[in-house]
C-alpha cells in the first residue's frame, strides 16, 4: 500500500494522510484539492521528486493556482525534515505495530491516526499543545471558512508539504 501524507510546516498538523494501493497524480491533485478548500492556498509546497509529484499533471495543477514547488533532491531526505518526522512517527506507532488486513482498514486507521496526531499527542516545538490547538490559536483567523469539516512526505508557513 502507498501511503500519502501531507503536514503543515508551520503547526505541524497532519493536513491529510491517504492510502491506496497504488496513489497517481489524480490521486495527489485530489488530496491537494481537499487540503486547499478546508486549510487554503499554500505559498509552497515541498516534496520529493516521486512520479506522483513530478507528474506533468500536477505541475500544472500547482502553477495553475500560483504555489510554488520546492523539491527536495534526491538522497537529501534532511531537507524535508517536517515530514521524514511524520513518517517516522507513521511507521513507529502504527506501520510497525499493526497487521493491516485489507484497504478498508488501513484507511480506518489512518483516520484514527490523524485525529489522535493532531488532537491528543502534545508537541515541544508547540509549547506542549496539540497541533490542532496550536493552528486554530495561530491561523483561524488566516483559514476560509471549510464547506465541510511511494510513502509519501512537507511545506514551509502553512503550505501543505507533500513527498
Amino acid at each position: 500500500m502507498k501511503w500519502l501524507p501531507l503536514v503543515d510546516e508551520f503547526t505541524k498538523e497532519n493536513l491529510a494522510l491517504e492510502v491506496d494501493h497504488r496513489l497517481e497524480s489524480g490521486d495527489v491533485i485530489a488530496v491537494l484539492d481537499k487540503a486547499v478548500e478546508q486549510y487554503g492556498a499554500p505559498e509552497f509546497m515541498r516534496s520529493d521528486n516521486g512520479p506522483e509529484f513530478i507528474a506533468k499533471k500536477v505541475c500544472r495543477w500547482i502553477q495553475e493556482r500560483g504555489f510554488q514547488t520546492a523539491f527536495i533532491p534526491p538522497g537529501a531526505p534532511w531537507e524535508n525534515p517536517y515530514i521524514e518526522s511524520f513518517n517516522s512517527r507513521l511507521r513507529h506507532d502504527l506501520l510497525d505495530v499493526e497487521e493491516i488486513g485489507s484497504l478498508a482498514e488501513a484507511k480506518w486507521l489512518a483516520k484514527d491516526h490523524r485525529y489522535k496526531y493532531n488532537h491528543i499527542r502534545p508537541h515541544s516545538h508547540l509549547g506542549y499543545t496539540t497541533r490542532a490547538k496550536f493552528a486554530a490559536s495561530c491561523l483561524a483567523p488566516l483559514r476560509p471558512t471549510a464547506s465541510a469539516t511511494p510513502n509519501s512526505k512537507t511545506k514551509p508557513n502553512n503550505q501543505p508539504n507533500l513527498s
